[in-house]
């Protein structure tokens, strides 16, 4: 497996809980481009339209002189009973759905995980703050 991007302010931003692995449909030329790394997950997310999972706002850079939608909805490719046990627990649980990370899986794939979060507010970004600089002081001392 190899990553291709992280979306790093999803955990800051987001209690993360449950990650799914999903296919995306893509162009030739956003292949190209995502090979290239030109890709941002920054503020993506996806959503459910008519029983069909899409990704938005995710940013695929123009390659080279090709003309298309950079950040065009972008469908998800999951099994039908997985899109169902999300939606119910997305409606039932509040959760919102936030991409992670995407990367090529050991078959050449592009692949996109998706975790059901839910959003931090000040004080829990805090609290995870603290948490990760105990963590690091406790390494060091360890290491030493």
């Amino acid at each position: 497996m190899k990553i291709i991007q992280k979306n790093k302010i999803a955990n800051f931003n987001y209690e993360l809980f449950e990650k799914y692995e999903c296919g995306i449909s893509l162009q030739g030329w956003e292949v190209k481009s995502i090979r290239a790394n030109n890709c941002n997950l920054k503020n993506s997310y996806a959503t459910f339209k008519t029983n069909e999972l899409y990704l938005t706002n995710f940013q695929i850079s123009q390659y080279m002189a090709v003309k298309g939608d950079e950040l065009r909805e972008r469908k998800l490719l999951l099994h039908k009973n997985q899109l169902l046990k999300i939606a119910l627990k997305q409606k039932q649980q509040g959760y919102t759905l936030i991409p992670t990370m995407i990367y090529w899986n050991e078959k050449s794939k592009i692949k996109v995980e998706i975790a059901l979060a839910k959003g931090k507010n000040k004080i829990d970004k805090r609290a995870s703050e603290k948490e990760r600089e105990v963590k690091r002081k406790l390494e060091k001392l360890v290491y030493k």
